[in-house]
């Protein structure tokens, strides 16, 4: 069984028990329901293109920071001049959880990303109760028909959808005009080995209509550069700055290199 099957095996039964707990019309009830999103793809596009993560560990590489005071680091990250943040939410796999979402939103004013594994039209209203500003659509774990009843869903809520794939077949099937941005995440599934020729090789499959994001590999400045040519905005990082004392400074002074070196 690959992590991947273990990680959305386990979330059905977690979001199972939430929606019981909490149905959507509670959900609906919250505060941060009815604010209006900050589009994450705009400020890719415009900005920086650095998308910094709160991460605290993964499956592949156990223990990254455990240790980190979250606000301070998403104020570090909006400091150091990244488009938008990513948080995860999945507590058994990542250590993450829907109360590092609120404490996000509760201490930047740019775009956050709930990144997690949704599988149920649920996650994506719970997102929106929660702060998040855009969602994670993983092409791996949905339908066509999933992928495009959830964006859908997504953007009556006023969210931007970041959808991303690893390989030709799951771009074909992601096409749609209710995904902002479009990620290819560099790492195999299977291997768990990491390759920008991913990014590079789907790169020319992918309509300019869509904010193109590579995800996973990116740990210096050199890979942007040699991504950006390929028609790349944004660019997911979530170990680089994390395995760090301080996430933020470390951001700060990657931005400033890549400023630079531009």
């Amino acid at each position: 069984m690959t992590i991947l099957k273990q990680i959305t095996d386990y979330k059905k039964f977690e979001v199972a028990a939430r929606k019981k707990a909490f149905p959507v019309p509670v959900l609906k009830q919250s505060a941060l329901f009815e604010r209006d999103c900050l589009s994450m793809a705009k400020n890719v596009s415009e900005r920086s293109g650095i998308i910094a993560e709160h991460k605290r560990r993964s499956p592949s590489k156990s223990v990254i920071n455990e240790k980190s005071n979250l606000p301070e680091v998403v104020n570090g990250y909006m400091n150091a001049g990244v488009s938008a943040i990513s948080v995860l939410t999945d507590t058994k796999f990542f250590g993450g959880s829907l109360d590092d979402l609120l404490l996000a939103r509760a201490s930047v004013n740019i775009p956050i990303l709930r990144k997690d594994f949704i599988i149920d039209p649920y996650q994506i209203y719970e997102a929106k109760a929660y702060g998040a500003d855009a969602i994670l659509l993983i092409a791996a774990c949905l339908f066509e028909r999933e992928l495009q009843e959830y964006s859908a869903i997504a953007k009556e809520l006023g969210m931007d959808v970041l959808l991303e794939i690893h390989n030709e077949d799951e771009l074909k099937k992601s096409l749609h005009p209710t995904v902002d941005l479009l990620g290819v995440n560099n790492r195999n599934l299977k291997t768990f080995k990491v390759s920008l020729d991913a990014s590079k090789r789907l790169s020319k499959l992918i309509p300019d209509s869509y904010v193109k994001v590579s995800e996973s590999g990116i740990s210096n400045i050199e890979a942007i550069k040699e991504l950006k040519p390929y028609g790349y905005k944004g660019f997911l990082i979530g170990e680089r700055f994390m395995k760090t004392d301080n996430p933020g400074e470390s951001a700060g002074e990657f931005i400033k290199a890549l400023r630079y070196n531009s």
